[in-house]
């Protein structure tokens, strides 16, 4: 399939109390889109859930006139709920993940002490694997097997445009964390260089920004800017620099607040766990298990 001439219209939503990306692409020649990593907002403190921003991509949907073909996540997110299940409902449409999530179910499986949860990857619809292809109207889009964050994280390469998850942030901060249980640094550096070997004109949509209050998130560089500024990856450093860097960056990061939870709904496809005798669900901590730094 040919993306020389394919680009589609990208609509950044922004979740800042998770510091979040979610996306909606369209073609423009035929209308159909598709959603990548939605959220499903979640309030610790309260132990609530709500639609709003799913809501917030539904009203663009319909405002559009678009109609969705695809609802995708990129991995298991660690710091927020996906809204995937809620999406594919609400539009009758496919959700879908890379297929190594299996390994992220059975290792957050035993994390959690869940035998019972499946880890076959059924709660959804397709697994997607290094190169498979589909079609979003006219837009060709190419599935990349992109670990190093996660075990399970893909890319998808739709025409001109790469919605990268949490490989890449901004050039000026550089790149995401690898200390996630499954998380490889190595593997992290060999994903974003296969990203960065993409046409240099190739915009790159990221997962993450963390902006100050009242200023807007930023979220797209090319391949080129990437290559030239980015102060992890750019042009000239060297793979074994790369690991020591993200390497130490990451034994000073904390946890995400959200992480022990969201990870719980996520290896479940994005759906609380089942009701209990009384009605209601409940999530479950493991105790001891990380350093607290």
């Amino acid at each position: 399939m040919s993306t020389e001439t394919a680009s589609p219209v990208v609509r950044a939503f922004f979740d800042r109390p998770t510091g979040s990306l979610q996306y909606v692409f369209h073609d423009p020649a035929t209308l159909r889109a598709a959603i990548v990593d939605p959220v499903w907002n979640y309030f610790p403190e309260a132990g609530a859930v709500a639609t709003t921003s799913a809501d917030e991509l539904l009203d663009y949907i319909s405002d559009q006139g678009l109609t969705v073909d695809w609802v995708l996540d990129t991995h298991p997110h660690a710091d927020h709920f996906s809204a995937g299940p809620y999406l594919r409902d609400k539009l009758g449409v496919a959700h879908g993940i890379g297929a190594k999530v299996t390994d992220v179910q059975k290792l957050w499986q035993e994390m959690y002490h869940l035998p019972d949860l499946p880890t076959d990857g059924r709660q959804w619809d397709r697994l997607f694997a290094e190169g498979d292809d589909f079609m979003v109207g006219t837009i060709p889009v190419r599935v990349m097997f992109s670990p190093g964050h996660t075990l399970a994280s893909i890319t998808y390469v739709a025409g001109d445009a790469a919605f990268v998850h949490d490989t890449l942030m901004m050039p000026p901060s550089g790149t995401s964390r690898a200390d996630f249980p499954g998380g490889s640094a190595e593997d992290l550096w060999n994903s974003i260089r296969a990203i960065l070997d993409l046409p240099a004109q190739t915009r790159l949509y990221i997962g993450h920004d963390y902006p100050a209050d009242g200023i807007a998130p930023r979220y797209m560089a090319t391949v080129a800017e990437h290559r030239l500024l980015n102060i992890h990856v750019k042009d000239g450093i060297s793979k074994a620099e790369f690991m020591a860097t993200r390497r130490a960056r990451d034994e000073t990061l904390k946890l995400p607040a959200r992480m022990l939870e969201a990870l719980q709904v996520n290896i479940r496809g994005g759906r609380l766990p089942d009701p209990e005798a009384d009605g209601n669900s409940y999530l479950k901590k493991p105790i001891g298990r990380f350093d607290p730094r």
